[in-house]
């Protein structure tokens, strides 16, 4: 029999033992900052003691040895071993603003931080970023730059309830003031859509809201919108599949991130599970 072996990387301070705390509540058999030579034995060793569900962390303090794991990884797939590769990203500011609050160090930082300690965080950031970019790109990417704990901690869980034989759609709605999520493959900006923020009664609404629903399916343009984006992912899924795509992440974004994209994520969302794995994230607003 093979095992599921979830492997979480990604930069320093973007939440990789949070993730690694989702799955072990979850099951998982969780291992932190295993080093990539290890990789291959590690399991080996735990498919003959049986542990179906494996959960490895890996960061840039063994930086030497990472070029090894996208090679060891397609040795695993090849064994028969069902491979999650998830790779944890944030906005830099976000990072460096995360290392400021905790006072830790990054591990990358020198050993003696004398003089601008905020670029020398910044300059260590973007070193990281070069040398995980090849395992970035071999990953299922997670942007944590405005989610709370126990929300990445939800959405690891529901990432790995989708069956891995079968691509799967991430709709996500976020607002255009708090950033584009570094984690989406396209991005629809809907900002030019009548905005039910400006009609009093919707104002406090979401794009859950029948009120808010019935407002935008009666828009031409709203109407327009969603049918453009249908046509587009309609005619690009399946290549995508049949390009060996695990995941797809479709981000909609408006001013807010309350009423237009959630009501675009929740309709395409429903549409497309008819036919494909799909999940959905309103990044703004508490549940998904």
């Amino acid at each position: 029999m093979s095992l599921e072996l979830v492997l979480i990387t990604g930069m320093a301070g973007s939440g990789k033992s949070v993730a690694l705390r989702a799955l072990e509540d979850a099951g998982y058999f969780c291992v932190d900052n295993l080093p990539p030579e290890l990789l291959l034995d590690f399991v080996a060793l735990e498919d003959r003691n049986q542990r179906r569900r494996v959960a490895i962390a890996m960061d840039v303090r063994t930086a030497n040895s990472l070029p090894q794991v996208p090679a060891h990884l397609q040795e695993l797939m090849r064994q028969g071993h069902a491979v999650r590769p998830l790779f944890l990203d944030a906005a830099t500011d976000t990072l460096v603003r995360r290392f400021s609050e905790t006072r830790r160090r990054h591990p990358l930082s020198a050993s003696d931080l004398d003089g601008d300690q905020h670029r020398a965080v910044v300059e260590a950031i973007e070193l990281e970023r070069t040398l995980l970019a090849d395992l970035r790109e071999h990953a299922h990417v997670i942007d944590t730059s405005v989610l709370r704990a126990a929300q990445l901690q939800e959405y690891v869980k529901s990432l790995l309830s989708a069956p891995l034989a079968q691509m799967t759609l991430v709709f996500q709605s976020f607002s255009y003031k708090r950033g584009i999520p570094v984690d989406a493959d396209y991005v629809f900006d809907v900002r030019m859509l009548p905005n039910p923020h400006y009609e009093p009664e919707l104002r406090d609404l979401t794009g859950r809201d029948e009120a808010v629903v019935a407002y935008l399916q009666n828009n031409q343009e709203a109407e327009d919108m969603y049918g453009d984006i249908c046509a587009f992912l309609d005619h690009w899924l399946e290549p995508l599949a049949r390009n060996h795509r695990s995941y797809v992440t479709v981000a909609i974004g408006c001013t807010g991130g309350q009423h237009r994209s959630v009501y675009l994520v929740e309709r395409l969302a429903e549409e497309f599970g008819q036919r494909w794995v799909t999940l959905k994230r309103h990044r703004e607003i508490e549940s998904w």
